[in-house]
């Protein structure tokens, strides 16, 4: 699970130090920096899924792939190609990792630790983009790899520890070739593991960081359009698509895995699609949903709704947009694996208010019960109010809901760490957040007064 990030010179953020709950809300204006700290993960995501191991970073091409950020100076803060893009990433790693120097005795740990903290540089030298500095810590430890020299093409490995340390790499003799820079952003060059005897167990860290990496799952905005039917072979997607569009692939493989879901605790265990429809019946979109095949073996399939209890059954295609809006999102929720990363960007698309105050508590309730953590951008005011009520109601504490208000000033994103007390009160409350309510009631007021003096006169 992401505890922080911390990034300097991306996009319209100067400088960006966040710190993440379980349920992470972002809120605030358009052009406001939102959708760039999101951008960021997705970033360093397809970084890591590039195949192309010179790739420093992966900024995307025209399509099918998580993000197309340009190149380098489209990215960089200011378009200032001479800045150097960094960034911190502080994660809790799924079990307690042990760490051990082999030239010490083999039951001897080095360090112990929960969490893993990656620290990174890129730039350009010339024309080239770079990475020549990386670092994690773990367990007091800093095991890093910079040049031996500034601006030099000749590096090595380096250690600060605990004052009650010894440890140092020691390098093979026979092994006295230079030692290149990190590979991509994340790792360290395959000689660090052959030119030092102790080297070894940084492989670990760069496990980790991209087993944290591959436990973020990502849905944009935009969905795709349902359709009349859908083909479906027997695969097993790692996700329902950036816009929805294997939403029901998804459906069908955990279906046919016969995955069963909860609400968490004792609850009693549901199949997958029955708990997807509970949920849009919950939220008052459909009486019944279920998915079936048309005609034996065809391995063609629908989705097919009824409205309400007096409704003939209908395809998905012939209902209201929200449904297929919705269901992208629930079915994710429920088919990545327990402990993942949810990135959610603008769930409440083409939903109606009451449903975007729902699909908070869908939010609210996997992330518990699955262990999620969800990180939300949205500009809706009844998903954030929602989020409010449910902590003053004792369902949720305060300390696993992070509430975020980000704002450009000058160019520059900003971003207000709302203060949630443990009755869901915003003790911080930013000026025309959801723009100028009372302003509003005022003007409407005064301007039916007007209106009931000139009919009186008239």
């Amino acid at each position: 699970m992401l505890d922080r990030l911390y990034v300097e010179n991306f996009k319209s953020w100067k400088k960006l130090d966040i710190k993440l709950g379980q349920v992470t809300g972002l809120f605030g204006t358009n052009s406001s920096g939102k959708s760039s700290l999101l951008q960021f993960l997705l970033l360093l995501k397809q970084t890591k899924n590039a195949t192309d191991r010179g790739l420093v970073l992966d900024f995307g091409g025209p399509t099918g792939q998580l993000v197309n950020l340009g190149s380098y100076k489209d990215a960089i803060h200011s378009h200032d190609v001479e800045t150097d893009l960094k960034w911190k990433i502080t994660w809790t790693l799924p079990q307690k990792a042990n760490i051990f120097d082999p030239t010490k005795k083999r039951t001897e740990v080095l360090a112990t630790d929960t969490s893993l903290v990656i620290k990174s540089v890129a730039h350009l030298q010339g024309q080239v983009l770079t990475s020549d500095f990386l670092e994690y810590q773990f367990g007091g430890y800093c095991f890093s790899i910079s040049p031996q020299k500034p601006g030099g093409t000749e590096f090595q490995l380096n250690a600060s520890h605990p004052e009650d340390s010894d440890f140092r790499f020691v390098r093979n003799k026979q092994r006295a070739w230079a030692l290149p820079g990190p590979i991509k952003t994340h790792l360290f060059p395959d000689q660090a593991k052959t030119y030092y005897q102790n080297a070894g167990f940084l492989s670990l860290f760069e496990t980790e960081y991209e087993s944290m990496m591959d436990s973020i799952y990502y849905l944009g905005p935009l969905r795709e359009y349902p359709k009349r039917e859908y083909p479906w072979s027997g695969s097993s997607p790692l996700d329902v698509g950036l816009r929805g569009e294997k939403t029901i692939e998804a459906m069908l493989s955990a279906t046919a895995r016969n995955e069963t879901r909860n609400h968490g605790g004792r609850t009693h265990y549901k199949p997958f699609q029955e708990m997807i429809a509970f949920w849009l019946k919950e939220l008052k979109l459909i009486h019944e949903f279920k998915i079936e095949e048309i005609g034996s073996g065809a391995n063609l399939y629908r989705a097919v709704v009824k409205r309400d209890t007096q409704s003939p059954a209908a395809l998905l295609t012939d209902v209201g947009f929200g449904v297929s809006q919705v269901l992208p999102a629930l079915v994710l929720l429920y088919y990545v694996p327990e402990g993942s990363t949810v990135i959610l960007e603008q769930p409440e698309i083409h939903l109606h208010p009451s449903v975007q105050s729902g699909l908070a508590d869908v939010i609210l309730t996997v992330a518990k019960a699955r262990n999620l953590q969800v990180i939300v951008e949205s500009h809706s005011e009844h998903m954030l109010r929602r989020f409010q009520r449910r902590v003053a109601e004792n369902a949720f504490e305060s300390k696993i809901i992070k509430l975020y208000f980000c704002d450009s000033v000058g160019g520059q994103s900003k971003l207000v760490d709302l203060d949630l007390d443990m009755f869901g009160e915003i003790l911080n409350w930013p000026p025309e957040f959801f723009g100028d309510e009372m302003t509003e009631i005022a003007e409407t007021r005064k301007a039916i007064l007007k209106r009931k003096m000139e009919a009186a006169r008239g």
